[in-house]
């Protein structure tokens, strides 16, 4: 059974009238964590559209960018889309549920961050409502911001570009202590860590590109240290 039929399955257990913020409250046992992370995403990226004034793009394509959606699955997407920008509850609503549904301190409410950034630069953007909002999402998930940082770092082109932020260490940190964070950070970035995490097959493209941006932030304060 595919993650999208899952989703429809879930999103038709919802009583007549009920909002999908609701859906939250039901996900709650692991099995479901990936139908949750799906939810969670493509909800809170609506409200992200929908907050920034500015949509240009085909929403639901965005959503390409973290998942992989194929054709015959799209209206499930986008059902998903639009309950969530048809709901007049706030942004923060759906936030503070997913936050108690995963726990303080729970990696994957970072991956669901990252998969907000990806969301935001789908159309090679960074709007002011979308960085006002991700620092909102950021602070009811408790993500300080050293690690917002990181994501701003790896996503925005015209942010600051800082290695060091990548890796969440003090520019002053030992060598050792920047290749321990490094390995944690390629650890923490490999599929099967990701998947028990419950992050979804189709949202395993998050961890190709964290790879990357790790590997490379190791390169270059490494060559910095060692010129």
């Amino acid at each position: 059974m595919s993650i999208w039929t899952r989703i429809s399955d879930a999103l038709a257990a919802l009583a007549k009238g009920e909002a999908l913020s609701a859906v939250f409250d039901r996900l709650r046992t692991p099995p479901e964590r990936s139908v949750a992370f799906a939810i969670a995403v493509i909800a809170l990226g609506a409200k992200m559209a929908k907050a920034d004034g500015l949509v240009t793009r085909n929403e639901v394509m965005a959503f390409r960018e973290v998942f992989t959606i194929p054709p015959a699955e799209e209206d499930n997407a986008a059902r998903v889309f639009n309950l969530a920008r048809q709901d007049v509850a706030g942004f923060e609503l759906y936030a503070q549920k997913i936050a108690r549904m995963f726990g303080a301190g729970d990696p994957v409410l970072v991956d669901l961050l990252e998969g907000l950034f990806h969301i935001a630069m789908a159309d090679g953007d960074y709007h002011a409502h979308e960085d006002a909002f991700l620092r909102d999402v950021a602070r009811i998930f408790g993500v300080d911001e050293r690690c917002f940082r990181s994501l701003l770092t790896r996503f925005v082109p015209n942010a600051p570009r800082d290695p060091y932020d990548v890796l969440r260490v003090p520019r002053d940190a030992p060598i050792d202590e920047v290749r321990a964070a490094w390995r944690q950070a390629v650890r923490d970035s490999h599929p099967d860590r990701m998947r028990a995490r419950g992050l979804p097959e189709e949202a395993l493209r998050l961890a190709e590109q964290r790879l990357v941006d790790v590997n490379r932030a190791w390169e270059e304060i490494n060559g910095r240290r060692a010129a």
